[in-house]
Order: structure tokens, then C-alpha cells, then sequence
């Protein structure tokens, strides 16, 4: 017979700037990639959005990315999604959650700093375009 021997080894101590340094970067996984936070900006702006709308908003992501970009954001508890079932077809609205709420000041602050860095710095990035 052999027996196994478990031994705990102290791990070192986290220090509070680590600490903030894990937050951060998870906060970067739920909002980060190309469309999440131009997702979450437009409903910040304008409130409980439909699919179409959000589609149409954003000019360049396909269906199928803005549904995957939709579900994940939907599963960091972002945004809500609300179906409006009162009579066919049936609506599917997106809008922020309570902890989505949270990140309105973050990114809000985003669009002010990319305005200032767009009149500071010369023309915006070509590959990023205002809906029409």
C-alpha cells in the first residue's frame, strides 16, 4: 500500500496593488475585443436596444459576431436580455444590467479620452468609422 502524503505549502501574500492589478485586467476580459465596448456604448446612449438596431449601429460586425459578443457579455452579467412576448413577432431587447451600470463612467471616460486623442493626435483610425 502507499499512501499519499498532501503537504500545504504557503503560498506568498497577494499585495493590495496586485490585487488591483487582477481586477483590471479581468474588467479588460468582460469588456474587452473589437465590439464589446461599442456594444456597451450604445447602450449606454440610447438604452434597452434591439438586435437590428445594435447591428446597425456598429458598422462592420457581422450577426453572428454581435450574437456571440451578445452572449458573452450577457454571461459576464453585463447586460440583460428582455423578451417581449405581447404578441408576435417576438422583441428581443439588450440593455445594461445593474453591474454593467458600473462601467458607464469607465467607459464614458473611453469615448471622452478618444475624442481628446482623435483632436490631439490628427485623424481617427480609418478602420473605425461613425455609423452612417
Amino acid at each position: 500500500r502507499t499512501h499519499l502524503r498532501v503537504t500545504t505549502m504557503s503560498r506568498p501574500r497577494r499585495s493590495h496593488a496586485d490585487c488591483r492589478y487582477i481586477a483590471a485586467a479581468q474588467a479588460l476580459k468582460c469588456l474587452g475585443g473589437r465590439w464589446k465596448i461599442l456594444i456597451v456604448k450604445k447602450l449606454i446612449d440610447d438604452g434597452p436596444t434591439g438586435f437590428n438596431d445594435l447591428q446597425r449601429a456598429i458598422p462592420g460586425v457581422s450577426a453572428k459576431m454581435l450574437a456571440q459578443q451578445l452572449r458573452e457579455l450577457q454571461s459576464d452579467r453585463v447586460i440583460a436580455r428582455r423578451e417581449l412576448v405581447s404578441a408576435p413577432p417576438k422583441t428581443v431587447l439588450y440593455q445594461l444590467s445593474a453591474l454593467g451600470e458600473h462601467a458607464r463612467p469607465l467607459v464614458t471616460a473611453l469615448s471622452d479620452w478618444g475624442q481628446r486623442w482623435i483632436a490631439e493626435c490628427g485623424e481617427a483610425d480609418r478602420s473605425v468609422r461613425e455609423p452612417q
